[in-house]
This record gives structure tokens, C-alpha cells and sequence, in this order.
């Protein structure tokens, strides 16, 4: 399993694409966590901006299609997306067995 970190510019478009994430087939489930504050270097420029997170829980075959397909999603031109194992033997088995059959489900 993998989970992906990705921020969005609003709770509004993170669940638009948590919905079609899901309603796709390519995550078992995403959780959107608005109010984030973000201080970043961009174009030379130290910026702020509020942001949403999201955390997107997909199983490893479809981590790939799933990064692909919020690159697609995201109206930023450079979206954080970052990947993140998960360590089995640390983690519920159940919950790693839910995680695997439902991103094969659409």
C-alpha cells in the first residue's frame, strides 16, 4: 500500500478529485484536511497560501495511474505528490486487505 500526500488549493477541488479518484477505481479512499498553512520558495519568492491536504490511500500497483491521474486533476502546475510506503507488519491487515480490493474496483 502507499499513501500519497498531495495539497490542493481548496477543500472544493481536493473532494472533486477525492470523488473521482475513488468513483474510478484508483484509491480506496482519500481524507481531506482543509486549513493547512504552506510557506514555500516559489520563483525565487518566499510565498504563503492556505492549502488543503489530502491523503489518498491506494495499493502499490495502482500508485502509478493514481499519481497520473491527479496530475490530470490539479489545476497547479507543479501539484505536490509525494508517495509514501507503508509498512505492512507494522499496519491492520484487514485494513491493508480493504485498501488492495477496493482500488481495483470501479
Amino acid at each position: 500500500m502507499k499513501l500519497l500526500y498531495t495539497t490542493w488549493p481548496d477543500p472544493g477541488t481536493a473532494r472533486e478529485a477525492a470523488i473521482a479518484l475513488v468513483e474510478e477505481g484508483l484509491a480506496a479512499c482519500a481524507n481531506i484536511l482543509p486549513g493547512m498553512t504552506s510557506v514555500y520558495r516559489w520563483e525565487g519568492q518566499v510565498e504563503s497560501a492556505g492549502e488543503t491536504v489530502m491523503l489518498v490511500k491506494v495499493a502499490d500497483a495502482q500508485a502509478a495511474a493514481t499519481t497520473a491521474r491527479i496530475l490530470a486533476l490539479h489545476p497547479n502546475e507543479t501539484p505536490a505528490i509525494a508517495a509514501i510506503g507503508v509498512d505492512a507488519a507494522a499496519s491492520a491487515p484487514d485494513f491493508l486487505a480493504w485498501v488492495e480490493r477496493s482500488g481495483h474496483q470501479a
